[in-house]
């Protein structure tokens, strides 16, 4: 189920591309529809889907094609290999094949289109390999690579209802409004106007570790950073090593480059020592009134190798943990040989942990995406 759910979210993201507005919540709605019918039956798969996330009659044929260009089947001699089966590409060798659209194309009649995979942009899984790549072996080239990949993807940290209300097909009356139609009418209340609480997307808190053991990731971390920022309004980005520094405005440039370099200007404390536990107080002390309202997602990156006080760290980071909506501790060390999560730091600040993920390769950061994608 983990596997088709990854993939439902990138049929979503495909659909939005062709032309089709599909909306977070809808695809919500078809996980929800999907734990009721057959998986392995295509047709009850495909109903489901185009009943939810279909809403203009003359985008029934682009959709169909959509479906059918994503959920190829397997051809006959795979599906006679021992141990496969005959549903839909699901699986994550699947995923690595699926071709994305960049753009809708349009036919002479003015249809949308959906282009062949030879037309299409790939995953970064054909991209030479890097898919799996450890950021610490990366080349400059490799980075630029890197940087469009991450470019891509889609961040949605999941949406809230908001204390306002705004007009819309709800339960509740809006009076003020019917009142005020009323003049309209001689006082007389013709209909009763509706409201519903206003939805907004989760902020995003990003906390980067740039000390001295954290090296060799921190200038791919940096431009992770910069394509959060890109992708998603409402980031807040700060870094720290024996402080903390905040660097929302620096990547806010127009151009990567120079938003690396405002970066770099601007933090003074590079490779220096890890107090994992006085950053975030300090950030709770300065910042968290205004970067964690709204239910914010936090995501604290760093190998855990702290030098300060693990009391005060455990304090700090059950604190952080009490403010947002979840933390998530990203360690690029997750996934490397022999290692485990031993260090005084670490384990007094995991219990305080919502997840413990890792983000040493692109695969790590995609399936932090669609992580990131699921939440409500």
């Amino acid at each position: 189920m983990p596997f088709f759910l990854d993939n439902l979210l990138t049929f979503g993201r495909l659909l939005r591309r062709a032309g089709i507005d599909v909306q977070s919540g809808r695809v919500l709605h078809v996980v929800d529809a999907l734990q009721h019918v057959d998986l392995s039956n295509r047709d009850e798969v495909h109903a489901a889907c185009r009943a939810l996330l279909v809403h203009r009659h003359e985008q029934l044929a682009l959709f169909d094609r959509a479906f059918a260009e994503f959920w190829r089947e397997r051809s006959e001699e795979e599906t006679q290999r021992p141990g496969t089966s005959r549903e839909p590409r699901s699986s994550a060798a699947a995923v690595e094949e699926i071709v994305l659209l960049d753009e809708a194309p349009t036919s002479n009649d003015g249809r949308d289109v959906v282009p062949p995979p030879e037309r299409g942009i790939k995953t970064w899984s054909d991209r030479g390999g890097l898919a799996d790549k450890d950021f610490a072996a990366f080349t400059a080239e490799e980075l630029a690579e890197a940087r469009t990949a991450l470019s891509r993807l889609e961040w949605n940290p999941g949406m809230r209802r908001t204390r306002r209300w705004v007009r819309g097909r709800g339960t509740r009356v809006d009076l003020r409004r019917a009142i005020a139609e009323s003049l309209r009418t001689g006082g007389e209340v013709v209909r009763l106007p509706r409201r519903v609480r206003r939805i907004r997307a989760r902020p995003l808190v990003l906390l980067c570790d740039v000390s001295g053991s954290m090296e060799q990731y921190s200038r791919v971390l940096l431009h992770f950073a910069y394509a959060l920022m890109s992708r998603h309004h409402r980031v807040e980005a700060f870094l720290f090593s024996t402080r903390l520094t905040r660097i929302t405005t620096q990547l806010r440039q127009h151009s990567p480059e120079r938003a690396i370099a405002a970066v770099s200007r601007s933090v003074h404390d590079w490779s220096g020592g890890t107090r994992i536990g006085d950053a975030i107080k300090e950030f709770h002390g300065h910042w968290a009134r205004r970067a964690l309202s709204g239910g914010a997602v936090v995501l604290l990156i760093s190998d855990g190798w702290d030098r300060g006080d693990p009391a005060e760290l455990r304090k700090q980071i059950a604190r952080l943990q009490r403010r947002c909506h979840r933390l998530i501790w990203l360690n690029p060390l997750i996934g490397t040989n022999d290692y485990a999560p031993l260090t005084r730091g670490l384990q007094a600040a995991l219990p305080f942990v919502d997840d413990f993920l890792p983000s040493r390769t692109l695969t790590n950061l995609a399936d932090l995406a669609s992580h990131l994608n699921t939440l409500s």
